[in-house]
């Protein structure tokens, strides 16, 4: 794994929300941003600012979405045809395919009266025509690297189809698994999610200071760090619901990926303790810009401008306008109150001029960036259509790689290759439909993903394969169980393969109950019954609460929704060609109604005590979750010792100054094959002027080990990783004395500890 720089810097970004790249700024955790310098006049922009009309800089600030189903000169397409022809456009959103792309550029750069290029916007989340597992599967690989990859492969794949930039990654840290978008994002914990969110921009977009094109290059486009900012926080886990978040929380949990990526831009449909995202100067303003120094520009997410009336926050469309645009939104995606009423608040003084040029230049600085002026049109011969050899093989290795053994009781896992009969069952055993969540409709249709079934032959080609569907993903018919018995009962082993269709993750897509749904609960346990050997593959966008079938189950593997390669990705983990090394990046609840559950929890003045009633617990369960954050097993055995420091003393000042402790491991595989561990060290300040988490993960390391060998893992702590802001809205970060305790273990529940003395 490529160790995560803790001074990380990036360039051109974007949020639902995107960036224009130029300042450079401390990122990857660091509680400072650096000094922003004024930015000098681009004479280019300021040229072409100088040259348009109130009209043509309000066109700018517009994104309409095309109509996929069809190209250019249809009557779907005519409005923005026409929009684009008169310079009052400046983005386009869904338009796919280096033809149609091109030959929308052509009418804004040949037919408009500046030529003024555009710039095309797609949601590529985790692939185009590859399609990777879904984000929070990546998550679990605990490897930046894996997130690279996809992210590399999917701005090849986008940019020779004119794509220029991908509303990704999603930075929303959340605790709540009955949320749909978990599945798009890294899961509870904003360390986790900081280190994914910048490598996933570097995938895209190229390394800052990388020597080439930058983001002009063939092979590069525009990443967006959405959802600017606490979207993740939706109250009851329900989609564009309201988050009420102090600004200490504000700041440590939800803002540290977009500050590290600092290519924050704004996007969410929610409010923030009351005022919408899209109209919240304190985040777009104060925090982004002022304290931040980012100068890329914010782009609203979908309608997000006009539903500010629908928030009870505007009037009308006029007055949602004003309050966006002066809030620090730049451009507005779909819904058109700035082109409609911008001319009309410019001349009655509700906006001014000033902000307007602003909010164009940054979007016409982005364009320079891509190099659009100079190359507005892409190669129609070089436009990639389907997945590479090389692309499938780095989304087999990806997916297999974000795999977690949940449970393996007797090794029942890995399978052996000379088994001579096997049975798949389940609803997703013989399924094409594990993509996930946020997948090109192209992809979908002509690119589907492997089938477990069809893996399961070709890995164990002399074995007898049978299938028996059992029950449906969603039904509650139990009509097809007996024949899945039977096929189980005819086998050596069986493979269950259970979960949640992708359409039950993602937007809109928030759940009651993450039970498996239907009856695929009763299936398990039929085939359980016979009392014959049998494993559980997990497919699925989110955390599930995992009923009593687990205790009968003697292995479970999430497996989350790989991918294009799922079928053989499982198959390799299953039959031993992969040794699992995931970690789960969320918790698993027991059930529903132990929600919210997550390992960075903040203690109470009454902590859970078994014997003692009155404490902070359920009468009916256990306090801590199902499988805790940064579980997973192997098939191998580990071993971590204590933690050990350079130093059990240093002072607050010589960490405010820079100063860093050394945290060192020994690390060692104690069993027979060789495999991975991921090591994790979480940080407890033991008392503090703001109650802090019980732990955070401050670092970890994903090693590959021989059997019989071991290794010393390093670790070096700074201001950013004892320090906390507190609830000032203007930004205080402090770093105080008193004791920390350091934990490095295998997950979240780690008990081997050395105690740190901050003077």
């Amino acid at each position: 794994m490529r160790e995560l720089r803790r001074r990380s810097l990036l360039s051109a970004i974007g949020g639902t929300a995107v960036a224009g790249g130029g300042f450079t700024a401390a990122g990857a955790g660091s509680a400072q941003a650096a000094p922003q310098r004024p930015r000098r006049p681009d004479p280019k922009v300021e040229k072409l600012l100088d040259r348009m009309t109130v009209e043509e800089k309000l066109g700018q600030l517009q994104q309409l979405p095309w109509a996929v189903s069809t190209g250019p000169g249809g009557s779907e397409t005519k409005d923005v045809e026409d929009a684009a022809r008169a310079g009052r456009l400046g983005s386009v959103l869904n338009i796919f395919g280096a033809e149609n792309s091109n030959a929308l550029q052509r009418i804004a750069v040949e037919e408009s009266r500046l030529g003024i290029p555009l710039l095309f916007g797609l949601d590529v989340i985790h692939g185009l025509w590859t399609t990777f597992p879904i984000p929070l599967a990546q998550a679990a690989s605990f490897d930046p690297e894996v997130t690279r990859r996809d992210a590399e492969v999917s701005a090849k794949e986008s940019r020779s189809n004119g794509v220029h930039w991908t509303f990704s990654p999603m930075m929303d840290v959340t605790h709540e698994p009955r949320w749909g978008r978990i599945a798009e994002g890294c899961g509870e914990d904003p360390y986790l999610t900081t280190a994914f969110a910048v490598a996933k921009v570097e995938g895209y977009q190229g390394e800052k200071g990388e020597q080439g094109a930058g983001l002009a290059a063939k092979d590069r486009i525009a990443a967006c760090a959405k959802h600017f900012v606490a979207y993740g926080g939706a109250e009851g886990g329900r989609d564009y619901n309201t988050v009420d978040v102090s600004e200490s929380r504000l700041r440590n949990l939800y803002l540290p990926p977009f500050k590290a990526a600092l290519d924050a831009g704004v996007a969410s449909f929610n409010t923030i303790s009351g005022v919408p995202a899209h109209a919240n100067s304190h985040t777009l303003i104060d925090v982004l810009h002022k304290e931040w120094g980012f100068d890329g520009f914010v782009v609203s997410d979908w309608n997000g401008v006009d539903e500010l009336i629908a928030h009870g926050f505007a009037e009308d469309g006029a007055d949602a306008a004003r309050l966006a645009l002066n809030a620090g939104v730049d451009m507005e995606m779909a819904s058109t109150d700035l082109a409609k009423h911008g001319k009309k608040l410019l001349s009655g003084g509700k906006i001014s001029e000033q902000r307007l040029d602003e909010a164009v230049a940054r979007i016409l600085r982005l364009k320079f960036a891509l190099g659009l002026f100079e190359n507005p049109y892409v190669d129609e011969g070089a436009a990639i259509d389907k997945p590479s050899a090389a692309a499938r093989k780095a989304a087999r290795e990806t997916a297999a790689r974000s795999m977690v053994l949940l449970k393996n009781a007797g090794q029942a896992l890995p399978l052996k290759r000379s088994t001579g009969s096997i049975a798949v069952v389940g609803p997703f055993g013989d399924s094409d439909d594990l993509l996930g969540t946020w997948t090109f409709l192209g992809a979908t249709k002509n690119f589907p993903a492997g089938k477990v079934l069809d893996a399961v032959k070709r890995a164990a080609p002399d074995a007898k394969v049978t299938y028996a569907k059992g029950v449906d993903p969603e039904g509650k018919d139990t009509s097809g169980i007996p024949a899945a018995v039977a096929a189980a009962k005819g086998a050596d082993v069986t493979v269950v393969v259970v979960g949640e269709p992708p359409a039950m993750s993602g937007e809109a897509a928030a759940r009651s109950d993450i039970g498996l749904p239907g009856a695929q609960e009763k299936l398990i346990e039929a085939i359980a019954e016979t009392g014959k050997p049998f494993v559980v593959v997990l497919v699925n966008g989110r955390p599930l609460t995992i009923g009593d079938w687990l205790d009968g189950a003697p292995a479970v593997l999430e497996a989350w929704h790989p991918g294009l390669e799922a079928g053989n990705a499982i198959a390799d983990v299953l039959f031993g060609e992969v040794n699992p090394g995931g970690k789960l990046p969320v918790s698993f609840p027991r059930t529903v109604g132990q929600i919210p559950v997550h390992y960075n929890r903040e203690s109470t003045g009454r902590p859970y005590a078994a014997d003692n009633k009155y404490t902070s617990k359920y009468l009916d369960l256990p306090p801590d979750p199902q499988f805790a954050f940064g579980h997973g097993l192997g098939y191998t055995t580990f071993e971590v010792g204590a933690p050990k420091l350079s130093r059990d003393r240093v002072s607050a000042g010589a960490l405010r100054k820079g100063d860093t402790v050394e945290v060192s491991v020994t690390l060692a595989n104690t069993g027979d094959r060789t495999g991975d561990e991921v090591v994790q060290l979480y940080v407890h300040d033991i008392a503090a002027s703001i109650a802090q988490p019980v732990r955070r993960l401050r670092g970890f390391r994903r090693v590959t080990l021989d059997a019989g060998r071991s290794t010393t893992v390093r670790f070096r702590l700074g201001a950013d990783d004892f320090g906390f802001w507190t609830n000032a809205e203007d930004g205080e970060f402090r770093v105080e004395a008193g004791a920390v305790d350091l934990y490095v273990g295998n997950s979240s529940e780690a008990k081997a500890k050395q105690r740190l003395t901050i003077t």
